[in-house]
C-alpha cells in the first residue's frame, strides 16, 4: 500500500468548533480544536511543530518527503505546494486577511502567500461569509478601525455572501474575509499560516500582524470595492469546481465513482457516499469523512462506487518536470 489513510490532525486554535469534524469524520469531539490539517507540512505560525502531519509509522510527513521527494512528489518537485484543512466554524471567525506572494517574499521570507478556497460541506440555513469590502476604504480609515477595534463598522463595510453545501469560493490573498458560524468546509490554500487579524479583541487575542507591526501589515489588505459581479467571479461553475484564477495556486477537482485519477501527489477528502480507490499497489474502501494522502508513487488510480471526493493538489503545471 502506498496511500495513507490519515487520522484527524487537530491543532489548538483560538475559536470554537461545534463538533462538525467529529460528526463528519467519526472522530472524538474536540470543540476547542475546530480545524483538521490534512497531509500538512506547514506549522502554525509561531507554534511549530503544531499543525504538522504524522504518518502511521510515526514519521513526520515533512521529514519523510525531504528524505525521498521523488517518491512522494514526483520528478522535479521539492514541496507539496498546498495545505488542506477541514474547518468547523462554531462561531463567526474574526475578520482577517492573508498576504500575497509578493508581500510574503518581501517581508516574510516566503515564496508563498496565502490565497485559499473553500468547498462547503455543510451549512446551516442562512449561513454566510464576509468577503471583501463593499466600498472603497481609505488606508487611514482601515487603520483607525483596527486600532480602535471598531468591529461593527468594519463588518458593515464588507459584503455578506450567502453559502450552502456544495458551493466553492476562491478567496484571493489580500481580500478581507470572515467565515460565518454554522459552516463545515474543506479549505485548500498555499502552504503557509500567514494571517493579519483585523479583528482580535473579542477573541481574547493581543493582535495579529505577523510580527511586522500593523503599519506595515495593513499594506497587504485589498481595500478596493468588490461588486457583486466581481464576487460572482470567485465562485465555481458546473464545469469546474473553482474559477480559472485559482489555477495559479492550486488544483481542486470533484471526482466521483467511475472517474480515473492521474498520477500525482495530492490529498483526497471524501465528502459523500462510499466506494473504493484502487491502483497498481492500492485497494482501499472509502466512506464519507475519510482523508487520504496520495503519493506520486501510487501511480494512476480509479474511483468506484456511489462516492464523491474532493481531490486537492498543487497546480497542474507545478507537478510537471521543469
Amino acid at each position: 500500500m502506498t496511500i495513507e489513510a490519515l487520522p484527524a490532525n487537530q491543532p489548538e486554535t483560538f475559536y470554537r468548533g461545534a463538533g462538525r469534524i467529529a460528526g463528519f469524520r467519526g472522530a472524538p469531539a474536540l470543540p476547542d480544536r475546530p480545524e483538521d490539517w490534512v497531509g500538512s507540512v506547514t506549522s502554525r505560525f509561531g507554534h511549530a511543530p503544531s499543525g504538522l502531519t504524522t504518518l502511521r509509522d510515526g514519521r513526520v510527513l515533512a521529514e519523510a518527503i525531504a528524505a525521498d521527494p521523488e517518491w512522494w512528489l514526483g520528478p522535479g518537485r521539492a514541496d507539496t505546494g498546498v495545505l488542506v484543512k477541514l474547518l468547523d466554524a462554531g462561531q463567526r471567525l474574526p475578520l482577517h486577511v492573508h498576504p500575497d506572494r509578493r508581500f510574503a517574499n518581501a517581508h516574510l521570507a516566503s515564496p508563498y502567500g496565502k490565497t485559499e478556497a473553500w468547498v462547503i460541506v455543510s451549512a446551516r440555513p442562512g449561513a454566510y461569509v464576509h468577503l471583501g469590502f463593499a466600498r472603497d476604504v481609505e488606508a487611514g480609515e482601515l487603520a483607525g478601525w483596527v486600532a480602535g477595534q471598531r468591529i461593527e463598522q468594519m463588518l458593515a463595510a464588507t459584503n455578506k455572501v450567502p453559502v450552502a453545501a456544495g458551493d466553492a469560493i476562491l478567496c484571493p490573498a489580500g481580500l478581507p474575509h470572515a467565515i460565518g458560524d454554522g459552516i463545515l468546509l474543506v479549505e485548500v490554500q498555499e502552504p503557509t499560516d500567514f494571517s493579519v487579524l483585523l479583528e482580535y479583541e473579542g477573541f481574547g487575542l493581543p493582535g495579529g500582524h505577523l510580527g511586522l507591526g500593523y503599519d506595515l501589515a495593513l499594506r497587504c489588505v485589498d481595500r478596493d470595492r468588490w461588486t457583486p459581479a466581481r464576487l460572482d467571479g470567485l465562485r465555481g461553475t458546473p464545469a469546474r469546481l473553482l474559477p480559472e484564477a485559482a489555477d495559479e495556486f492550486f488544483s481542486a477537482r470533484r471526482v466521483r465513482g467511475g472517474d480515473r485519477l492521474d498520477q500525482g501527489f495530492g490529498v483526497l477528502v471524501v465528502v459523500a457516499g462510499e466506494g473504493r480507490l484502487t491502483g497498481e499497489n492500492d485497494d482501499l474502501p472509502l466512506r464519507r469523512g475519510d482523508t487520504l494522502l496520495v503519493p506520486y508513487a501510487a501511480g494512476p488510480l480509479r474511483l468506484d462506487g456511489p462516492v464523491e471526493v474532493i481531490r486537492l493538489s498543487a497546480p497542474a503545471a507545478r507537478r510537471r518536470t521543469p
